[in-house]
């Protein structure tokens, strides 16, 4: 796999339709998420007098409240902001951890196999084993919920799959010639991976890295919404959702603007990681 020019990749990005749509919708996440409090002018987790109707009802969209209010009179905008801040946060923490873990285990056992890699890969495999939601409830139930630790609990199930590929690709490229030339004149282990297997890894790392935020978002708000994610008052849009799910029928915009919202921000990211995936690895294009 060759590493390619970053301006070349990223003008060919920019030629993609479907991955400028995603890069839109991040950038326009990206830009809520840091302007929120300036964007409405409203406390999060402010109970507005008039936030409800006087039956104590949740005010639907209008020209004050955009996204109406929430069961508690809350501005369900400001609330949306705020959770697309503890959504980046997960996803960039937790993907980023994640992929640390998965890059560290795949080359290790991929560069020196032998009982090394036997049993790096078997642990691998013993963790792929185990669903990833069912072990992330049961990791998020032993530590007291917090956005840092539901981080932590998010990377510690997700860096399997990069494991796996990294494994492959290393297994692939300590076998060519040139490494073995490499091995011939005497360069060190350490040399070999840095200078020469981790920038042929650099595309596939990048492409799993956008790929996995999707699913470190849509992870996080599985978690939020079952109550053992990021814990109300803390604005998340799964917990947004299990805090609304009985209004559903009486005020449906509770649901349905921080669902949207999820499915929005994990397509984009499945849309530009495809993309990258198709520029940087044309052997891939297509494939799930």
């Amino acid at each position: 796999m060759p590493v390619r020019p970053r301006a070349g990749v990223w003008r060919r990005l920019l030629k993609r339709p479907l991955a400028l749509l995603g890069l839109l919708i991040v950038a326009i996440v990206l830009a809520g998420a840091i302007l929120a409090p300036w964007l409405t002018g409203y406390d999060p987790n402010e109970q507005m007098f008039d936030g409800l109707t006087l039956e104590g009802s949740p005010l639907p969209p209008n020209a004050k409240f955009w996204l109406g209010t929430d069961l508690l009179g809350r501005d369900l905008l400001t609330r949306i902001l705020f959770g697309a801040r503890t959504s980046l946060i997960i996803g960039v923490v937790a993907n980023g951890v994640a992929l640390l873990i998965g890059t560290l285990v795949g080359v290790t056992a991929g560069y020196f196999r032998g009982w090394i890699g036997s049993a790096l890969m078997r642990f691998t495999d013993l963790m792929m084993a185990f669903p990833a939601l069912l072990l992330a409830i049961c990791l998020a139930a032993v530590f007291e919920p917090s956005l840092w630790i539901v981080a932590m609990v998010i990377a510690l199930v997700n860096w399997v799959q990069t494991a796996r590929v990294i494994y492959t690709e290393t297994s692939s490229l300590s076998e060519r010639e040139f490494i073995d030339a490499e091995r011939t004149i005497g360069a060190s282990a350490p040399r070999i991976l840095v200078r020469h297997i981790l920038p042929h890894l650099l595309p596939t790392v990048i492409v799993w890295g956008t790929l996995g935020i999707s699913t470190t978002v849509l992870l996080e708000a599985t978690l939020s919404y079952l109550g053992i994610g990021v814990q109300p008052p803390t604005a998340s849009w799964g917990n947004i959702i299990f805090e609304n799910q009985t209004y559903f029928q009486a005020a449906p915009w509770l649901v349905f603007f921080p669902g949207a919202a999820i499915l929005a921000l994990a397509l984009a990211f499945n849309l530009i990681g495809d993309a990258l995936r198709d520029i940087l690895d044309p052997t891939q294009r297509g494939r799930a």
